[in-house]
Formats: structure tokens, C-alpha cells, sequence
């Protein structure tokens, strides 16, 4: 499946979630995303996404927190998936855009590209919901009772490779920031 296809589905069962946006698909989340002002797009730490994501879920657990990580970023950082794993926050989806290049550097494939198994790699580290899909149809038939789960929940969401389009670029700092307080500012999560 395209990035897109994979993006237009997940934002069909988003509502308050706080979506942690990989960098190389962000022209894709800014298309589609019903929730603009909770997306933190997430570029110049590859490899933190998850940890950031971590955090964020353990800090605000009345909020949802969605991570779209890349697989060359979370590749930088495997031992985030065991500390994931350890806290068990049960307000956290860690997903990886599976697409076997490094999308943010102009699509150099990644080491492992087509062999390593990232679900089964989070599972060795304990998650005990991990999910794969690789094509558009399974995925919008099953992703909606999967994300009802309480977390943690890890997903493979396998794409085709995607190159980074540069698109109204904010510091993640700032994003942070911003999203922050848009959670603090809605009745809904007060």
C-alpha cells in the first residue's frame, strides 16, 4: 500500500489522539489529518520518536498518543521497544512505516531492508499486541477494533518507499509546545 492510503485510513479512526509524525511522510499526514493542531511532526532526531512518544503518553495518560515512526528511525533506537515494552502505557500505539529506505536522507535502503521483522522484534521485547499489514484493504477492515485495544499496541504498516518532501517545517520543540497546549485548552482532555 502507499504511504497515503495507509495515512487516509488511520486518520479515519482518529479523534483526540496526539499523532507523533514521521518527517518522511509529512506532506502526506499535512493532506489528510483531521487533527492538525495535535500532530507533531518529528524530524532532526531520528531514531526518538518512539522514546518521545514514551514520554509524552506516560506524562499525559488521560491522552492517547498515535507514533508513526519510520523503520530507519526506529532501527536507531531498538531499545526503545523494551522500554516501551516495560512501562506498558496503555494509552500508546507505536506504528512503523515500513518502507525499507531511509526516506528523510533520499531513499538509501535501510540495513535489514525486507528481512528484519519489526513486529516480531517488538514482541521479543514485550509487547504482547503487535500487528502487521501490508496492503489497504485488511488494514481498513481490521485497524479500528485494533486501535480500541488498550495499549501498548505495536504496528507494521507496510508501505512503498517515499522520499521526504519538505513542507512548512516547524521545530519539533515547538510542535511539542504547541500541541501541548491545544490538549490543555480542550474540554475534553481537562
Amino acid at each position: 500500500m502507499t504511504m497515503r492510503q495507509a495515512v487516509e485510513i488511520l486518520q479515519q479512526h482518529r479523534t483526540d489522539q496526539v499523532m507523533i509524525v514521521p518527517f518522511t511522510g509529512y506532506a502526506e499526514w499535512q493532506g489528510v489529518s483531521t487533527r492538525p493542531e495535535l500532530d507533531i511532526p518529528f524530524y532532526g532526531a531520528m531514531g526518538k520518536a518512539g522514546s518521545t512518544g514514551l514520554g509524552l503518553a506516560l506524562a499525559r495518560p488521560d491522552v492517547t498518543v498515535w507514533v508513526a515512526d519510520g523503520d530507519g528511525s526506529l532501527l536507531m533506537n531498538l531499545g526503545s521497544l523494551v522500554t516501551t515494552a516495560q512501562m506498558k502505557p496503555r494509552n500508546l500505539v507505536h506504528m512503523v512505516l515500513e518502507n525499507g529506505v531511509y526516506g528523510t536522507t533520499g531513499g538509501q535502503p535501510i540495513p535489514g531492508a525486507g528481512v528484519v521483522d519489526f513486529a516480531a522484534v517488538a514482541r521479543a521485547a514485550g509487547f504482547e499486541r503487535t500487528y502487521v499489514f501490508d496492503d489497504a484493504a485488511t488494514m481498513e477492515r481490521e485497524i479500528g477494533a485494533i486501535l480500541r485495544q488498550e495499549g501498548p499496541i505495536f504496528i507494521t504498516l507496510k508501505v512503498e518507499p517515499a522520499v521526504a518532501r519538505t513542507r512548512n517545517r516547524k521545530p519539533t520543540k515547538d510542535a511539542i509546545r504547541d500541541v501541548m497546549a491545544a490538549i490543555n485548552r480542550s474540554p475534553a482532555m481537562a
